[in-house]
């Protein structure tokens, strides 16, 4: 039985002493694939690197992540803009979107910054992937405003309303991203995803975070997305190896 673990960020800090063991338990219990979305522009050289050492295991994307905007974020862009004009191995722009769970202080940066990389989005063909958090409104209204162009991608971290969800399904390129989430014992997902088809949503762990149960507490890495895939059999009623060729087609849909 094999999966796809499509949002891990295995190059941070947490992962540099035991990096091979991760990969290794990874594919142990079945990640065929890690997909990696970029941070800010302090992380590209350390997942670039984590790629190499990875080929076709680990695949890089680049984006400046929403809780990285500041006064200074164009000039992050523009660094990230030179590299996607060169050739180079990204397969995503990722991750993007609005964060206003913390305060509001950069909110009219970051609409701009998401603004900015979903165009790139569209000029490079690439598949978007979205942050959002307390921030559905905000996001949505940007991707209404774009909803003419052939965008495809993932909302990370889905964790909202069955409303929500029915939303956000209307862009028929993008699907949920599930993680850890669904698994705590207080999470209203599990009855949200009861009338969202299997055939929207991929797999993902948020590694280091997010941690699914239970192992709550304890650092997140991608062998975990197997608990989230048991996790989600379990609500659809459908035998493990389902969930495992559903999501798997749905990534390589996106990622191409």
């Amino acid at each position: 039985m094999n999966f796809i673990d499509t949002h891990s960020h295995l190059f941070v800090e947490e992962f540099a002493e035991d990096l091979p063991l991760v990969i290794q338990r990874a594919k142990a219990v079945g990640v065929s694939r890690i997909y990696m979305p970029n941070i800010d522009c302090s992380t590209i050289q350390p997942l670039l690197d984590t790629v190499a050492r990875y080929p076709d295991y680990c695949f890089p994307m680049i984006g400046l992540h929403p809780t990285s905007v500041n006064i200074g974020f164009r000039e992050e862009l523009s660094v990230m803009k030179k590299m996607l004009e060169q050739p180079h191995s990204f397969v995503a722009i990722g991750e993007v979107g609005m964060d206003l769970y913390w305060d509001r202080t950069y909110l009219c940066e970051q609409f701009e910054a998401f603004e900015t990389q979903l165009q790139w989005s569209a000029e490079y063909k690439l598949p978007l992937i979205i942050h959002s958090r307390d921030s559905f409104d905000e996001v949505y209204q940007v991707m209404k405003r774009n909803e003419d162009k052939e965008l495809k991608g993932i909302f990370h971290s889905f964790t909202g309303t069955k409303e929500e969800a029915e939303l956000l399904l209307q862009f028929d390129g993008f699907y949920l991203g599930i993680n850890g989430v669904v698994t705590f014992k207080k999470s209203a997902l599990p009855e949200v995803l009861r009338s969202v088809p299997l055939e929207r949503i991929v797999l993902e762990t948020d590694s280091p975070y997010l941690t699914p149960a239970p192992n709550r507490g304890k650092r997140n890495e991608s062998a975990n997305v197997k608990d989230t895939l048991l996790k989600l059999a379990a609500i659809y009623q459908c035998p493990a190896e389902e969930v495992a060729e559903i999501t798997t087609r749905n990534a390589l849909k996106i990622f191409n």
